[in-house]
């Protein structure tokens, strides 16, 4: 046996290397998609709706393989990042209006996941503020002294936290047969009309925080900071798919763990408090421990991810240069904008109303909503065959991108309907 893996390791081993060197930006930005608020809208999503949730993690996961894959692809091929595509084909008014959103977007994430520090202190009846100066403070030190290198290997190590939630829901003891029986289909609950409201509006929040605007911006910008060749891009593809199987996979744990915790013992899910103290009673203290210091990783993890991406569509909108691997002397405006923003959400979580479990579901309700005009964009330029040249989209990437964003403006136009009608 023995002999035989190293046989096919022999006959592989210059594919191996090649993919592990071009290996990183597809899954650094699945993963950072499990950021502090999308752990917290997952948690959400299965205390509140139960296992029935997992139908449409299946066609997301496959949704955001397909739409990683055609921005890095897109950015390999033409060597542009999506912000500096647009800017070219579509004008600075138009670049000014999609950076624009995309900045708001991007802060409402940053300020959410910041609130995870608040949340892990108070959780641990740590004074919050210092808790979140160290952070900060760490984020500054390895993404102005460091380089790409040392940023994408922080990013990877940080990943291996999620183990976390793998731990959680197993000693949640769930009904392992009707989480994998609503994978295929929603079942096992009463599906009453106000059920499948809630199932349509946090579902919606579960597409935001999976397949998000800012990860369409930062993947092919952070692909090509790595300067991966073009004759790269099968590497590449299986890349962004596994990223987004990985990312989901640590998904489906995370929504499992309160499904069968919350959601199974009809207790609602108000704040990251009430969350721990009402999973440890079926999972246990280090379960509840765990899933604390799993969200307080995210939210490191998110911070630096959604501000990067802010930054290098900054630099790509305005025709502006900007790398991590240039010092800080070099690039003065990209490093300044980085922390700008950083600055900006510290001084917005220090209000006592900025609650994690609060505010995540309507940013991430608002983060689905953009995605139909980021996908346009994407779509667009990957049929282009002036830019793509061979690399065009296969006719499934197509109508599945196209299929899926009429399916999510369709859906956000329900939710703001029914919103607004409820009220």
């Amino acid at each position: 046996m023995i002999k035989q893996l190293l046989e096919i390791y022999k006959r592989n081993r210059v594919k191996l290397l090649i993919f592990l060197s071009i290996f990183g930006p597809a899954t650094i930005t699945a993963m950072a998609d499990n950021d502090a608020a999308g752990v917290a809208t997952y948690a959400i999503a299965g205390a509140k709706l139960g296992y029935p949730i997992l139908f449409i993690l299946v066609w997301v996961t496959v949704l955001l393989a397909i739409t990683q894959e055609m921005g890095l692809r897109v950015s390999l091929v033409s060597r542009k990042g999506l912000a500096d595509l647009i800017r070219e084909y579509h004008g600075v008014g138009t670049s000014i209006l999609i950076f624009s959103a995309l900045l708001i977007a991007n802060m409402g994430v940053i300020v959410v996941n910041m609130a995870a520090f608040k949340m892990t202190a108070s959780i641990l009846n740590l004074p919050a503020v210092p808790l979140i100066i160290l952070m900060v403070g760490l984020m500054f030190l390895f993404v102005i002294k460091g380089d790409y290198k040392l940023t994408q290997n922080i990013m990877l190590l940080t990943s291996f936290f999620y183990l976390a939630y793998i731990f959680s829901a197993f000693k949640a003891n769930p009904d392992w047969s009707l989480a994998f029986s609503n994978l295929v289909w929603p079942q096992g609950v009463n599906f009453t009309p106000d059920y499948w409201k809630n199932y349509l509006i946090i579902g919606l929040g579960v597409v935001g925080t999976t397949i998000t605007p800012w990860g369409q911006f930062f993947i092919s910008s952070f692909g090509l900071d790595k300067k991966i060749s073009a004759t790269k891009i099968k590497y590449s593809q299986v890349e962004a798919y596994w990223g987004a199987f990985l990312t989901d996979f640590f998904s489906f744990f995370m929504i499992v763990a309160t499904a069968a915790t919350l959601f199974s013992h009809g207790i609602q899910l108000t704040d990251g408090n009430q969350a721990i103290i009402a999973i440890e009673p079926f999972a246990g203290k280090l379960a509840a421990l765990l899933f604390a210091f799993g969200i307080m990783n995210a939210g490191f993890m998110g911070v630096v991810i959604v501000g990067l991406t802010t930054t290098y569509a900054f630099s790509e909108f305005f025709g502006l240069t900007g790398s991590l691997d240039a010092p800080f002397n070099k690039s003065k405006i990209f490093y300044s904008f980085f922390i700008g923003q950083i600055l900006i959400a510290f001084l917005i979580v220090l209000f006592p109303v900025i609650d994690l479990f609060k505010i995540v579901v309507t940013v991430q309700i608002l983060n689905a909503m953009a995605l139909p005009a980021i996908f346009y964009f994407l779509i667009r330029f990957t049929n282009n065959s002036e830019i793509m040249g061979k690399y065009v989209n296969t006719k499934f990437q197509k109508w599945f991108a196209i299929g899926g964003t009429v399916i999510i403006a369709c859906a956000s136009v329900f939710a703001v309907y029914t919103t607004l009608t409820s009220m």
